[in-house]
């Protein structure tokens, strides 16, 4: 947990803006740049890349108190390499790279806290990976609903399906067997 001053929280705040989007609005399109790590106050979101064969490969669900960004652009400064658009109507926290490290630089509080948040997404991913390469559908299907059982019922089942990487038919098998 963070302690922050009233002068240090006010100081963060400040470099903090307010985005809200739509339904099926884009917050990041692959090939465009991305400046900015996003909070989510309000809403869902998902980050996915479509491969050549127009599938859809999701990587992450955003929902309220979660961090979403393409952080690989972010961090490098090279072209957007997934979309990212709101499942639902969303209201955003949103915060620049140079904010970021500004925080850190000034805020003792603050870069431990960005330390923490970015170790926690780091072992958050690798546990994706490894559930995908080692576990079975079914596996991975009853983890979600362990993990996420707030988020099944705001989520269209194509995307579950697309997430735990099935067709919608076999989820349809794996929800009622």
């Amino acid at each position: 947990m963070t302690t922050l001053t009233d002068a240090e929280f006010d100081e963060v705040l400040s470099k903090f803006s307010v985005k809200k989007l739509k339904k099926h609005q884009f917050l990041v399109q692959e090939g465009s740049a991305v400046l900015h790590d996003y909070w989510v106050v309000k809403g869902l979101l998902k980050a996915y890349h479509t491969d050549e064969d127009g599938k859809i490969h999701i990587l992450q669900f955003a929902m309220e108190d979660w961090w979403i960004s393409d952080y690989q652009s972010l961090v490098y400064h090279t072209p957007a390499s997934i979309n990212i658009d709101c499942i639902e109507d969303s209201e955003l926290l949103v915060i620049s790279a140079e904010d970021r490290e500004l925080l850190c630089n000034e805020i003792k509080g603050m870069a431990n806290f960005f330390r923490k948040k970015s170790h926690a997404g780091y072992v958050a991913l690798q546990q994706r990976i490894l559930f995908l390469l080692n576990k079975n559908p079914q596996e991975r299907y009853n983890r979600f609903l362990k993990l996420n059982p707030k988020l099944l019922q705001r989520l269209p089942k194509t995307l579950l399906a697309a997430y735990i990487g099935v067709s919608r038919e076999t989820l349809s098998r794996l929800s009622h067997p």
